[in-house]
C-alpha cells in the first residue's frame, strides 16, 4: 500500500478500551490458560479467512487477512507445539460464490473457525450453512444490521453493525447542517441496508435518488437526479470502487455538494478511483482508527512493512478469540463456539464480548475526511 494513502485517525473514541495486543502480545495475558509453549498440540488445526482477496473490494479483504496472519504468526511463535495454519477462501465479495466456498470450509474438518465472511451479502448467503455445520464465525467487517437477527448461534462480529453506524452518520450529516440529503446505494445487502437506515433516520431531510450498478460505468441517471432534486449533500451506501466513480461523475457534472459514505469506502481505493473529486468526502466507520493501539500498530508495520488499514485490527481481535479458545484446550467447533459465548477480554479495538445475538460490546462510530488525497481522522465525535 502506498504510504500517502494510509488511513490516519484522531483518537476520538466512545465505549472502546484500547489496550495491548491479545494472544502472544502481553506477558501477563491470562488467556493462555492452556499453558503456554508446548502445553497444547494442534495437529493441523486451521483458522480460515473468508472474503474478497480479489475483485473490486479486494483491498478490504487483504487488510483482514493480514490482521489474521499477524495474530497467527504471533501465536505460532509463542506456542511451538501448537502451530495453526491459515486457510483462505477468496469469495471476491460475491454472494453467489459464498455457499460453495462455505461448504468447502465445512468439509475441511481441520477448519475450526472462520474470520469472516468479510461482507454482508456473502455472510447472508453462507451463514445458514455454517450454522447447520456448527462452524463458528467472527466477522471483522460485515455490518448489515439484520445479520444478528436470524437466530444463528455461530454468528459473531467484531465491530458495531449498521444499526449503530447508520444513526451515527445521520447524526453527523444533521450536525453539519444538511437539510436535503440525496440517498444513493449500490443495491447490495450492505449498501442498501445502510442507506435505508440513514434515510429512515434523516426522515424528511432525505431524498431517495435510487440505486446504481457498481460495476457499471455510467452513473448519469443518479447524477441527473441529484442535480434535479437540488440536494445539499449526498450519502452513498456501497464500496470504494463504486463510490470513487460516483464522486468523479458528480464533480464532472458540476454537483459540488458534500459527500458522505460508510465503512465500505474507508480505503485508499476510494481516493485512487475518485482522484480530486474525493477531496473533502466524509466517511463513517464503526472500525477503530488504525493507529489506536500503538503495540498492534508497531507489530503490524514490522511484519508487513506498511501501516494497518481498515478492519485489520478487528481481524486481529477476531483471530485472537479463536486462538485463545484453542490454547485453552478447545479443539472442536462446538466447544470453541461455546467458548466464544462467554469470551470477555480486552482486544486492540475494544472489549471483545458478545451478547446472545453475536453483537460485540461498544457502539463507537468514527468519522474520517479526505484531506489532500489522504483519508484522515476528523477532530470530532459522531457517536
Amino acid at each position: 500500500m502506498k504510504k500517502s494513502h494510509v488511513l490516519r485517525a484522531s483518537a476520538f473514541l466512545i465505549g472502546l478500551s484500547l489496550v495491548a495486543a491479545a494472544c502472544g502480545g502481553s506477558d501477563d495475558d491470562s488467556s493462555n490458560d492452556g499453558g503456554g509453549d508446548g502445553a497444547v498440540t494442534c495437529d493441523g488445526t486451521k483458522i480460515a479467512f473468508f472474503g474478497a482477496l480479489t475483485g473490486d473490494a479486494g483491498n478490504l479483504g487483504q487488510n483482514i487477512k493480514k490482521g489474521l496472519d499477524l495474530a497467527v504468526s504471533e501465536f505460532n511463535a509463542a506456542n511451538t507445539d501448537c502451530q495453526i495454519t491459515v486457510e483462505k477462501y477468496d469469495s471476491q465479495g460475491d454472494p453467489d460464490q459464498a455457499p460453495a466456498l462455505a461448504q468447502k470450509a465445512i468439509d475441511d474438518a481441520n477448519v475450526l473457525g472462520i474470520v469472516g465472511p468479510a461482507f454482508s451479502g456473502e455472510s447472508k448467503a453462507a451463514l445458514p450453512l455454517f450454522e447447520e455445520a456448527g462452524l463458528p464465525i467472527v466477522s471483522p467487517s460485515a455490518t448489515n444490521a439484520t445479520l444478528s437477527q436470524n437466530g444463528w448461534t455461530v454468528f459473531h462480529r467484531a465491530l458495531g453493525g449498521d444499526d449503530k453506524q447508520g444513526p451515527g452518520i445521520a447524526a453527523k450529516i444533521t450536525a453539519d447542517g444538511k437539510t436535503k440529503v440525496g440517498i444513493i446505494d449500490d443495491n447490495s445487502e450492505y449498501g442498501k441496508g445502510l442507506a435505508d437506515i440513514i434515510q429512515t433516520t434523516l426522515g424528511a431531510s432525505a431524498v431517495e435518488l435510487n440505486s446504481l450498478d457498481p460495476e457499471g460505468s455510467d452513473y448519469s441517471a443518479v447524477v441527473s437526479a441529484a442535480k434535479d432534486a437540488g440536494v445539499d449533500s449526498i450519502f452513498f451506501g456501497g464500496y470504494y470502487a463504486g463510490a470513487g466513480k460516483l464522486a468523479k461523475q458528480l464533480r464532472d457534472a458540476g454537483v459540488e455538494v458534500q459527500l458522505y459514505f460508510g465503512d465500505g469506502v474507508n480505503d485508499k481505493g476510494f481516493v485512487e478511483a475518485a482522484g480530486p473529486a474525493g477531496e473533502g468526502a466524509i466517511i463513517g466507520c464503526t472500525c477503530a482508527p488504525v493507529d489506536s493501539n500503538p503495540k498492534f500498530y508497531a507489530a503490524f508495520k514490522a511484519k508487513f512493512s506498511e501501516d494497518p488499514a481498515t478492519y485489520a485490527a478487528e481481524a486481529y481481535d477476531a483471530a485472537n478469540a479463536f486462538l485463545d479458545a484453542i490454547i485453552a484446550g478447545h479443539k472442536d467447533r462446538a466447544s470453541i463456539n461455546t467458548f466464544l459465548s462467554t469470551y470477555d477480554k480486552a482486544g486492540v479495538t475494544k472489549q471483545i464480548k458478545w451478547d446472545a445475538k453475536g453483537e460485540v460490546a461498544g457502539s463507537a462510530v468514527y468519522a474520517f475526511t479526505v484531506v489532500n488525497g489522504v483519508i484522515m481522522g476528523t477532530p470530532g465525535l459522531i457517536k
